[in-house]
């Protein structure tokens, strides 16, 4: 089942259904739900390491597919050693947990490949990602520039 998280995030209402071109809303961006959201600080820090804090904070519709910090631990990456993995990797692996347009959570359940900013698509079957690579945990995580879903393992392009 999937269900939104609180404190601070806004559920979507209404059908946004595929991806859409919507115009730019003021408010948080991606970035700084992350930063504001608990359990997003290795994401945040991979993000500034690997210089796409612009890419994500900009009026471009954006859906992010956010490993959890506990997803990073497990794959062996943490706030602390995050500058040691190698900058260009960081970028391929993040730039596959994003995609364009604006995507809720009855969009992405319906899909079956999703198109990605590094050019490959991530395979969708229901909740499941990649097969067993990783489970959408919380939905609907609105930013002023698109949507959040939090994950619980980090997609391997």
């Amino acid at each position: 089942m999937l269900r939104s998280i609180g404190a601070g995030t806004a559920v979507a209402v209404g059908g946004v259904g595929a991806a859409s071109a919507a115009p730019p809303r003021d408010g948080d961006t991606i970035v700084d739900v992350a930063m504001a959201a608990d359990g997003f600080d290795v994401l945040v820090a991979a993000v500034q390491e690997a210089g796409l804090v612009d890419t994500l904070s900009g009026n471009r519709q954006l859906t992010v597919f956010a490993p959890t910090d506990g997803a990073f631990n497990a794959a062996g990456i943490t706030v602390d050693n995050v500058g040691d993995v190698d900058d260009e990797f960081l970028v391929d692996v993040l730039t596959y947990h994003v995609a364009p347009g604006e995507r809720d959570a009855s969009s992405v359940v319906d899909s079956e490949k999703i198109p990605t900013l590094n050019g490959a698509k991530i395979d969708v079957d229901g909740t499941d990602l990649n097969g067993d690579q990783a489970d959408i945990v919380d939905t609907n995580i609105e930013a002023s520039n698109g949507f959040i879903h939090a994950i619980d393992g980090v997609l391997q392009p």
